[in-house]
């Protein structure tokens, strides 16, 4: 019975996905029944055919395929919904996530803790340009005085959640950067562990600085409306 589902969102990564693959497969072929979703957002460079040739070699791998680019949060939910495992990992599909780093991540849900909703990567030593970077710091530091979620790194894509939490949290566009918030909004404890970050070998971002803070403005009023409007997370007993 498959216990982890590690879910990879990727879009235009044919170059990435095969050595990417090769290791996520490696780091978790010690640990319980895993899977490995890649989930291809309506890629149009091959990205869906090389997956498909790795499945031979990769016997647990998966892959689902968006006809049409619907952006990753919704990449994250289509794996999330087809994911069999209870505990589910993401990653980026670009290379810059370390998949040795999912074991620690997971090591976290090994506590007797069972309120854990969230074990979220901060990277160290961020393998991005000065200009990404001081935007990213610029961004965390206003999501923080705004949701007051504690987090220093909502763009890694490296975490590790509960498979039934997530589904219960409220679906939006971009919603895979405001998890922390989100399940803490759901009364779920949220851990962070230091995860490694490398440079991207093949391809390039699909994101600009400026667009991505806009909108992240707008997401970030969202979410503090739906804080706002939470009376608590109920916990009924039958009588």
């Amino acid at each position: 019975m498959v216990t982890i589902s590690v879910v990879v969102p990727v879009k235009d990564e044919a170059e990435n996905v095969e050595p990417l693959a090769h290791e996520i497969a490696r780091a978790v072929a010690h640990g319980e029944q895993v899977e490995i979703i890649f989930v291809d957002d309506g890629s149009s460079d091959g990205t869906p055919e090389k997956l498909l040739s790795l499945k031979p070699a990769i016997p647990c791998l998966r892959v689902i395929r968006h006809r049409r680019n619907l952006g990753q949060s919704r990449a994250v939910r289509s794996g999330v919904h087809a994911a069999r495992g209870a505990l589910i990992v993401t990653l980026d599909g670009d290379g810059q996530n370390d998949p040795a780093d999912i074991p620690k991540l997971l090591a976290e849900f090994q506590t007797l803790n069972v309120r854990i909703g969230l074990v979220s990567g901060v990277r160290v030593r961020r393998q991005d340009t000065f200009k990404k970077r001081l935007a990213s710091r610029l961004a965390n530091g206003f999501r923080r005085w705004m949701l007051n979620d504690v987090a220093t790194d909502t763009g890694c894509g490296l975490k590790a959640f509960r498979r039934d939490a997530f589904l219960e949290l409220p679906y939006f566009d971009h919603m895979h950067r405001y998890l922390v918030a989100l399940m803490l909004r759901e009364g779920y404890e949220v851990r962070f562990v230091e995860v490694g970050h490398r440079p991207r070998l093949h391809g390039r971002s699909k994101y600009g600085v400026v667009d991505r803070l806009i909108v992240g403005i707008s997401d970030m009023l969202g979410v503090r409306w739906l804080q706002m409007r939470y009376g608590g997370r109920a916990e009924p007993e039958e009588l």
